[in-house]
């Protein structure tokens, strides 16, 4: 395939697991991997490359993982899960969890056991002229790698890595300090940079520094789904400067308020499949890439983007 360390089959394990973005979601076996998301995307761009920008590796739970964050690029040809191709250069954000296992044979490459995956496909709508709710919060589809443009290279300093993950396993605990209506109540800009980089799917996009991240994303994301939870980690870990983090599903919450992508308040219980990338700078938190499965997460609320944007291409 395109890539020999995150997207080659040869590399996972036969009974490979993956859990995936809407609409491939998830099932066993390489064969199910190759069928539902290797051959579409192989299919969908020519020239297909793997674009990280952030690579790092660590220990969970005990289970050796491989996280990666970045950009899929090629010519986008052919159409992908019913999305339009537009024949041009087209970048399509992807995060990843790989959990690995000793290769087969000694000395032979560690395989891949289980994958978590999510694809920005919002962003790929929002290129093609087809994203069919709402408009976009704020700026994307693009989200820049790090300005260290040390992703790739983060290190092996573990008293680092301890205290970068420690920084943002109290910020979490300060999100789940909120009061319902004071936003200062969570204390973030007790662990962030003043001008730090918040990076989210489309049709979230990219703010810089509290003031736009707040008005961007957190105050209306919270007025809709205020008592949400955070929990269910599959996988939490730092190297150097650099932490990354998931749960399937990573969010539990309740629709009850705001006009979040104009959609009125349902009531409905929600889960949120999220994952983060951090950089810490100075000992606050200077960039954050955060994915969701927003498909998914509408899917809950009786909004089926795909349906959408198949009637509107229709015309």
């Amino acid at each position: 395939m395109f890539d020999g360390t995150v997207f080659d089959p040869a590399r996972l394990a036969p009974d490979h697991m993956l859990s995936a973005f809407h609409p491939v979601n998830s099932g066993s076996g390489v064969e199910f991997t190759r069928t539902a998301l290797l051959a579409p995307l192989a299919a969908s761009f020519a020239g297909l490359e793997v674009r990280p920008d952030i690579a790092i590796r660590g220990s969970f739970d005990g289970g050796d993982w491989l996280s990666t964050s970045g950009h899929l690029a090629g010519r986008f040809v052919a159409s992908l899960f019913g999305i339009p191709a537009t024949g041009a250069a087209t970048w399509l954000r992807f995060g990843r969890f790989d959990r690995l296992v000793p290769g087969a044979a000694p000395g032979a490459p560690a395989s891949v056991a289980e994958t978590l995956l999510l694809l920005d496909l919002p962003g790929l709508m929002v290129v093609s002229g087809c994203w069919p709710i709402g408009a976009a919060l704020g700026p994307g589809p693009v989200a820049p790698g790090p300005a260290g443009h040390d992703g790739l290279t983060p290190g092996d300093d573990a008293a680092l890595g301890q205290s970068s993950l420690a920084l943002v396993e109290a910020m979490i605990g300060g999100l789940m300090r909120y009061d319902g209506v004071d936003l200062a109540s969570m204390g973030m800009r007790d662990y962030w940079t003043d001008d730090f980089w918040w990076h989210g799917p489309v049709p979230i996009g990219s703010f810089q520094g509290h003031t736009a991240y707040e008005a961007g994303h957190q105050r209306p994301f919270l007025r809709t789904f205020p008592d949400r939870v955070g929990g269910n980690h599959r996988s939490r870990f730092a190297q150097g400067r650099f932490i990354a983090s998931t749960g399937w599903p990573s969010m539990r919450a309740t629709h009850r308020g705001g006009d979040w992508l104009g959609l009125a308040p349902t009531g409905r219980a929600v889960t949120v499949r999220v994952m983060d990338w951090w950089a810490c700078r100075g000992g606050r938190l200077a960039e954050n890439w955060v994915m969701i499965d927003i498909p998914e997460l509408l899917l809950q609320l009786d909004v089926d983007v795909f349906a959408r944007m198949a009637a509107l291409t229709r015309g």
